[in-house]
């Protein structure tokens, strides 16, 4: 007896399905980052603001409760506020949750400023799972908005 075939290209998507949403739960698990609390609307995107009744944690203990949420260029993230720092990790999906800033070198644009994030993706030193800093070019701040970001705080070890 033969089965009929038409009905395992839908069983196959559906499991392909099921098997990317355990993929991306696990990802988010594994990412060393805790977000908790209402995610943002859709209807925020394009926006650059500062988010409060948040949690994100990073790697090496740091507890943050308010964030700036902003559209973002991909990028290098540096272990330290420095050019010549370690890579960490990258920037590849916009926008980003930056949760306090820093000054290190000046960027392109002249910037002093950098902020502190988790890169979506990991480089080296993968303990940190991702955790660094950025130039301020790399944030899309609106215009007339000066680096840092009115209300977001100074990175507590500086």
């Amino acid at each position: 007896m033969r089965r009929d075939s038409s009905a395992a290209p839908a069983l196959r998507s559906r499991r392909r399905g099921r098997g990317a949403l355990g993929a991306a739960v696990a990802g988010a698990l594994v990412s060393g980052s805790v977000l908790l609390g209402p995610a943002p609307p859709a209807a925020a995107a394009g926006v650059c603001g500062i988010r409060t009744g948040i949690v994100l944690r990073d790697a090496i203990g740091n507890v943050f409760d308010k964030a700036l949420y902003c559209d973002n260029e991909p990028s290098d993230v540096y272990g330290k506020a420095d050019f010549g720092a370690v890579v960490t990790g990258w920037l590849k999906l916009s926008p980003s949750w930056f949760t306090c800033y820093t000054f290190g070198p000046k960027d392109t644009k002249g910037n002093s400023v950098w902020y502190y994030v988790q890169g979506d993706q990991v480089a080296d030193l993968p303990r940190i799972k991702g955790w660094g800093a950025v130039p301020g070019e790399v944030v899309k701040v609106p215009a007339g908005v000066a680096h840092p970001f009115p209300g977001l705080p100074n990175c507590p070890w500086v």
